[in-house]
């Protein structure tokens, strides 16, 4: 299992200090809408400046008509990102579009899709997509498996059913990683290393408990013993 940290500062430059004090540790660095939107491409260059080795997660959840989520996909392609994301909900033919234009570029990214996000509740989720949370999460990850992508975002309530209706190797990426029992803040299905490793997750992402301490460092150093 591996480690993602979320950055999720208010500034690039408390970002980039947050990178650098981690460095020297094998991670993924999540780079969601707002430090994307903010700071661009250059913010993505000066994190592999910090660490060449650095595995960057660029999570902006494509959703749009086919054509504009291929587009947009064969962009991202070209910044030297290692993995990104889609919406599974924009559907099975939007998914096969972005695979069919990325599919054959080298080294190119893993795409996951996104199923159900861990700011939901059932009650919530049931509203909108009609099913709760665990049925159509699974359907979401075999629409996105028999599209060819390479994984989904779910929970790690979700990562064992999906895992047995899809393939072992198919990834799991799982937000809402609490690893020490810290507080839950805006997300609703939170689960701790031992959950996620029990439930076969391949990726945690973990934000708050990191960046929020005064030791970031020493936070992940504790999490990867863990892992081990």
């Amino acid at each position: 299992m591996k480690l993602c940290v979320a950055l999720d500062l208010p500034s690039a430059k408390e970002n980039l200090s947050l990178a650098n004090q981690i460095k020297d540790y094998d991670v993924w660095l999540k780079v969601g809408f707002r430090s994307y939107i903010r700071d661009g491409k250059e913010f993505l260059e000066n994190l592999k400046k910090i660490n060449p080795n650095f595995k960057i997660f660029l999570d902006l959840k494509l959703y749009d008509i086919p054509n504009t989520m291929a587009d947009a996909a064969e962009e991202i392609c070209k910044l030297d990102v290692d993995m990104f994301n889609v919406h599974a909900s924009s559907g099975k033919i939007a998914m096969r579009t972005v695979m069919n234009r990325v599919k054959n570029i080298k080294n190119r990214p893993l795409v996951l899709a996104v199923t159900a996000l861990t700011s939901f509740e059932n009650n919530d989720f049931k509203e909108i997509y009609g099913q709760d949370i665990l049925s159509k999460a699974t359907q979401f990850a075999k629409d996105s498996f028999e599209s060819g992508l390479d994984g989904v975002v779910c929970s790690a309530f979700e990562s064992f059913e999906i895992k047995e209706n899809t393939n072992k190797n198919f990834i799991t990426l799982t937000p809402g990683i609490r690893p020490f029992g810290e507080d839950a803040g805006d997300q609703k299905r939170v689960a701790n290393i031992d959950l996620a490793q029990t439930n076969l997750v391949n990726f945690i992402v973990v934000g708050r408990p990191i960046y929020t301490s005064k030791t970031p460092a020493i936070i992940v150093k504790n999490i990867l013993e863990k892992l081990n």
